[in-house]
């Protein structure tokens, strides 16, 4: 399933971009989440990222991971392709 995360990043991070960037992506592919996009952005997140993963509750799984280690916070948004909505519209 696809999950919008949107992310803001801890300040004691910001300088270490590379190393919290290298360790999310690691723990995302150890959780057996795939990466799609990862947009960054000005305003109140600091990036925007489409992911694919097994379920909630491995998204879930990441965005406590990545509170635990101080990297920030992560909002998650399950995310929906427009034959799958199509398909749930007409069983509603």
């Amino acid at each position: 399933m696809k999950y919008v995360l949107l992310g803001s990043i801890s300040p004691s991070w910001l300088s270490k971009q590379a190393e919290r960037l290298t360790k999310s992506n690691e723990k995302l592919k150890q959780l057996g989440i795939k990466q799609d996009t990862v947009l960054y952005t000005q305003g109140q997140y600091d990036f925007v990222e489409i992911i694919d993963a097994p379920g909630p509750s491995t998204v879930l799984g990441f965005t406590i991971w990545y509170a635990k280690k101080g990297f920030g916070t992560i909002q998650t948004l399950p995310a929906f392709g427009d034959k799958e909505i199509r398909k749930i519209i007409k069983k509603g």
